[in-house]
């Protein structure tokens, strides 16, 4: 297969950090985060939208990471399960997937915490309906859904509490 030689210049904020990039024009956001930034939390598991393992937040929404061209990310704030994890605003979310072991695994765990984090700054009292749907998008494949369920409903009073 030809790709040609062409590459776009891009300038986004990840994680709170200005960068600037000479990417080939066919790299996804996916390659770039985890080839070029080494945020390897971001994973590639279809590489095609239908499993969620490369959530990231884009301008404050959640989208997949492998479906979006690292060139049309240009201009753009993402915020990656890295940046979200140093944030202690977010540390009852992980506490609560430790303690509810809605981890298992752990290769879903960083997209869906990348949605329940859209999910939360969207609507601070989620019902489990709302839970379910916030993280329609993320397949766990050891199964540990109603886990990360009631991990999600734990933690979502301890996320609204400020952080002292």
């Amino acid at each position: 297969m030809y790709r040609g030689t062409r590459k776009a210049r891009i300038h986004l904020e990840v994680n709170g950090v200005m960068s600037d990039f000479e990417v080939p024009v066919w790299h996804t956001l996916a390659e770039l985060l985890r080839d070029k930034m080494n945020l390897t939390g971001t994973k590639l598991g279809c590489n095609r939208a239908e499993c969620g393992a490369c959530s990231v937040l884009l301008n404050g929404k959640l989208v997949f990471a492998c479906t979006i061209l690292a060139a049309s990310a240009d201009g753009k704030k993402v915020e990656t399960i890295e940046g979200i994890s140093r944030d202690a605003r977010w540390l009852p979310l992980q506490e609560a997937l430790l303690k509810h072991d809605g981890l298992q695994c752990g290769f879903c765990t960083p997209g869906i915490m990348v949605a329940l984090k859209a999910l939360f700054e969207e609507n601070p009292t989620p019902t489990l309906a709302d839970v379910r749907n916030g993280i329609a998008g993320n397949y766990c494949r050891c199964g540990a859904y109603l886990n990360i369920f009631e991990a999600a409903l734990g933690a979502a009073e301890g996320v609204r509490r400020p952080v002292d």
